[in-house]
């Protein structure tokens, strides 16, 4: 598998993760482990996303050959 298709793959899974636990967020009361297990998901969807970016502006070594 392309590093490009395993981010991708990885960001669809967090994507994922968080829709379901922003649906365990009650309206009122947050439990602060919730919280906390959103604001890291969130984190890693950030810096996943940032490695996908860095890898598609990065050309590619066939295309700096030419």
């Amino acid at each position: 598998m392309e590093p490009k298709q395993a981010l991708e793959e990885k960001l669809a899974e967090l994507e994922a993760k968080i829709r379901e636990t922003e649906k365990r967020l009650p309206a009122h009361s947050v439990k602060p482990q919730i919280m906390t297990e959103l604001f890291e998901l969130e984190d890693k969807y950030e810096a996943v996303s940032n490695q996908l970016r860095t890898l598609k502006a990065k050309p590619r070594d066939s295309e700096a050959d030419n």
